[in-house]
């Protein structure tokens, strides 16, 4: 069927074309755009009121003008092709393979918006995936089906850690389908370049499907890549029964070019400027992790974002928090003190700890050994702080133990390498060995039970 084409555009403002005269186009209907030298665009509807569509454009507006450009509407929403072929590729912001390799044949297409999941439907997430990294495995759990975002800042080395999660991931004691979806933002060609050497280097690309949209790129791509790399891990998930660990970074990529989108629409802006409609446009990601009763497979999301100016209080950061359960929160502290990964482990929190650890899980002094790992390492950041004051020879004996737990504590547990694989019972041993270092009358928040059994003071 051959498409009606418009000559109407009224206005181009930014990567937004004003068509008039539209009286029947959807929301997310896609758009062909063929520009006077032939050149053939594509977009997207992003608004329709009065016969005028809103057309964001993906890719440069420059040829385009509003008199010999022709503007089709295909009468159907985005759809990629999926299939198990996508794992060990790369592709663009849309979904096109850029690894010279042939494109994904599929008789089966699915639209990128996803469909939405019934909470009544939702399993609830129990199950524990092992990263590697002592500060998330041993005190922010992950969780199969939860979303734990990664609240980082500008230069943080926070695509290291990506890339070692990506790698580590695993669930332990089964042996089923795993995959990763790593879609990255608005990055740089040297940033694209270390994530797609990691993964090749490593063999970790056999199973993983790789998303990348260039700072060089249409910004418009940034906000269709994390629909697409959730829906090719909706199919790999709900299809092929694979656990798909989906790594969305930089999330402050995306909402900038939501704010550019707003703004060329001339929308009131909210708080700093971004749209008022954030909250509900980023759970609309977000709430795309999951398990679902009756299927095997599952989504859990590790969402990065760098916080401007190191301000957890800005509107993408707090949003985020507000959608999803917990976060593990970078220092640029630690970072200096040249520890690797420089996790903070005290503003970071896995509301869904609970029930990925424990006995059958990971081991049954887990919590405990958390809680008391808590503890210690707040009291002795507290008198680090006391004894810069007063001086270190104006504390007490005990107070000493402390202080020097928080620096042992950095430098062996939340420290380690970038290729080192930790389990969980190397977490734990860790964990003892720096708690055998304060008196065993302080371990309030172990059982009498569990340091009879993995404790290691004198008196066992």
């Amino acid at each position: 069927m051959v498409k009606v084409g418009y000559k109407s555009i009224k206005e181009i403002s930014g990567p937004l074309i004003f068509v008039e005269g539209i009286s029947n186009a959807g929301y997310n209907e896609m758009v062909s755009i063929e520009t006077p030298d032939g050149q053939i665009r594509s977009g997207q509807v992003l608004d329709t009121r009065k016969g005028m569509a809103v057309v964001q454009v993906f890719g440069p507006t420059t040829g385009i003008d509003n008199r010999n450009t022709v503007v089709r509407f295909t009468g159907e929403a985005s759809k990629i092709s999926v299939s198990d072929s996508i794992l060990g590729r790369i592709f663009n912001g849309l979904g096109e393979p850029i690894d010279q390799g042939p494109a994904i044949v599929s008789k089966e297409k699915l639209e990128i918006v996803g469909s939405s999941m019934n909470p009544y439907s939702r399993e609830e997430p129990s199950e524990f995936i092992q990263t590697g990294i002592s500060t998330i495995d041993g005190m922010n759990t992950l969780v199969r089906g939860q979303k734990l975002p990664i609240f980082s800042g500008s230069g943080l080395s926070h695509n290291m850690l990506a890339a070692q999660i990506a790698r580590q991931a695993k669930v332990i004691g089964k042996d089923e389908g795993f995959a990763v979806i790593f879609g990255a933002m608005g990055i740089t060609s040297e940033e694209a370049n270390y994530f797609i050497n990691e993964f090749r280097n490593t063999g970790a690309l056999s199973r993983a499907a790789i998303y990348l949209n260039l700072s060089s790129d249409p910004s418009m791509e940034r906000i269709i890549l994390p629909r697409v790399a959730l829906t090719a891990a909706e199919y790999l998930a709900y299809h092929s029964e694979y656990h798909v660990l989906v790594i969305l970074t930089d999330m402050t990529n995306y909402c900038e070019a939501l704010r550019e989108i707003s703004s060329a629409r001339e929308e009131v802006p909210g708080r700093r400027g971004f749209p008022g409609y954030m909250y509900t446009d980023l759970s609309m990601i977000y709430e795309r992790a999951g398990k679902i009763r009756g299927r095997n497979g599952s989504i859990t999301q590790i969402p990065i974002l760098t916080m401007p100016g190191d301000d957890i209080t800005n509107p993408i950061p707090d949003l985020t928090g507000y959608i999803t359960e917990g976060q593990i929160v970078m220092s640029r502290d630690l970072q200096r003190k040249g520890i690797y990964p420089p996790v903070d482990v005290l503003p970071s929190l896995s509301r869904l700890m609970n029930q990925g650890i424990g006995k059958g899980r990971t081991r049954e002094d887990h919590r405990g050994v958390a809680d008391q790992l808590y503890s210690a390492y707040a009291n002795g950041k507290d008198l680090r702080s006391l004894s810069a004051i007063v001086g270190e020879e104006s504390l007490g004996a005990n107070d000493r133990l402390y202080l020097k737990f928080a620096e042992e504590f950095e430098k062996k547990y939340v420290a380690q390498g970038l290729n080192e694989d930790r389990t969980i019972e190397a977490t734990l041993g860790i964990s003892y060995d720096l708690l055998s270092e304060l008196p065993e009358e302080d371990m309030k928040r172990l059982k009498r039970e569990h340091i009879t059994k993995y404790g290691k003071w004198k008196s066992n």
